[in-house]
């Protein structure tokens, strides 16, 4: 078959999300309270979430329906397109057939709106009137701008010093769509205070910018409520969208792939795209290897520990069972801004501990170089989250190369990097640096934590 773009109509879009959680052979383990260290209660979690949201959050339904308002929203630019990348595979000289499914046509230019449109609605429809978030890299942020605008909510987003002052546009994004844009650690929250009393020149991290959020939504419970674009089960849930319409994509193009590759920094694109094909794996039985790709710089997966740790470094959050690094792990200010997160979510962890899903971990200055190996092959500038994901596509086709079998990769394709382009040119210049922690700097973060498990 010669198609290069396989494509679905609007009536094809998904109209459920799907729940991996029914189909785990172990379930993750619940959240904790901090204090009581006791499972966190549903009352509990209302003055920080929506409450459907939290219904999701503790789901185990396998399918969930999408409202109707949602995939209204969803139609500006869903379904999105599933593509061959011919052009990679001749550039590699593989063998291989590589297949990636591009998010970056979002009006946010990411996957993230595809949680933040649900989550701003559920949100709407419960009467709050102001939410609160972190970003890394400002995906994240502009995606529930752009939600919140459609459903005439105020929002208040704390981004990541490093990202802030290196992404510019991306908070004029935000700005656009009527959000504002602090740089964190600020001086709005008792927590961003401190951070800087500890370092004035803190670069932050999406750690500490999830405290301030979370901070500033529990001074206004009366009509306040905060989002995240990772982590969370139900986060994870709603970028099943994306699988979902790949799987229904892989069919058209006759092809089933072999391997399934996202990026990772706290889990919501690479669950977006892989959970639907791991249901072929846990119900069906079906043989594919599942790889989460996360930077080197920041390796949770790779050499984190498995223990209850705090989602941010304040510790509002509640405990969360999960790969980390530990909660003051300071990661260095790599360009993929979106991945600089310590710990990752519950269900991939549980995934990753049940050796269900792989992880690998890949330095700055391969993945930026494969990010311009795909753009002049493909034409599009990746994110630099994206180019961990072509980094480890373009390491698999090499390897079907050398072993002369034609396997089938898909990776997803989570980010334009048009807005990102400080970073290309920092690489291009030979200004980039790859930053691996030591094992002693790892220890003593992930020393500080109290064992629970």
């Amino acid at each position: 078959m010669n198609t290069k773009k396989f494509c679905l109509t609007e009536r094809q879009m998904p109209t459920q999300w799907y729940n991996i959680v029914a189909d785990m052979p172990h379930r993750p383990l619940p959240p904790l309270h901090p204090a009581t260290r006791q499972p966190v209660t549903r009352e509990q979690m209302t003055a920080i979430f929506a409450e459907e949201l939290i219904d999701q959050e503790m789901s185990v339904e396998r399918f969930i329906d999408i409202p109707e308002e949602v995939q209204e929203i969803y139609r500006i630019w869903r379904p999105t397109p599933l593509v061959r990348a011919t052009g990679l595979e001749k550039a590699l000289g593989t063998p291989a057939r590589i297949y990636f499914k591009n998010e970056s046509v979002s009006p946010a230019g990411s996957h993230k709106p595809n949680t933040a449109v649900p989550q701003a609605y559920y949100n709407y429809k419960q009467g709050i009137r102001r939410l609160t978030t972190e970003t890394g890299a400002g995906q994240w942020g502009s995606a529930i701008a752009f939600a919140g605008r459609h459903f005439g909510l105020d929002v208040e987003v704390y981004m990541v010093k490093v990202s802030y002052e290196q992404k510019p546009y991306r908070r004029l994004m935000m700005q656009t769509w009527g959000a504002q844009c602090f740089p964190s650690p600020s001086s709005r929250t008792a927590s961003g205070r401190a951070a800087l009393k500890r370092d004035p020149d803190c670069p932050g991290s999406l750690g500490l910018a999830i405290s301030e959020a979370v901070e500033m939504a529990l001074q206004h419970p009366e009509d306040t409520r905060y989002c995240l674009g990772s982590v969370l089960n139900h986060v994870l849930l709603h970028q099943t969208v994306i699988g979902e319409e790949a799987v229904v994509q892989m069919e058209m193009a006759d092809a089933e792939p072999d391997v399934v590759i996202g990026c990772f920094g706290g889990g919501s694109n690479f669950a977006g795209l892989s959970f639907p094909f791991l249901r072929k794996k846990l119900v069906e039985g079906k043989q594919m290897r599942v790889v989460a790709v996360e930077p080197a710089s920041c390796p949770k997966l790779t050499r984190g520990t498995f223990q209850y740790d705090f989602g941010d470094v304040a510790g509002f959050t509640p405990l969360i069972p999960m790969y980390t690094l530990g909660h003051d792990f300071q990661p260095s200010e790599i360009h993929a801004g979106g991945l600089r997160y310590h710990g990752a979510g519950a269900i991939v962890s549980q995934l990753l501990k049940d050796s269900l899903v792989e992880a690998c971990a890949i330095p700055q200055t391969e993945t930026l170089a494969a990010g311009i190996l795909f753009a002049k092959a493909e034409g599009i500038i990746p994110a630099p989250e994206s180019t961990h994901a072509i980094a480890a596509a373009c390491r698999e086709a090499l390897r079907a190369k050398e072993e002369g079998c034609a396997k089938t990769i898909l990776f997803n394709l989570s980010g334009n990097g048009v807005i990102d382009l400080y970073a290309y040119e920092q690489y291009l210049a030979g200004a980039l640096k790859d930053y691996t922690p030591g094992d002693d700097e790892i220890r003593r973060t992930v020393d500080m934590l109290d064992r629970i498990l």
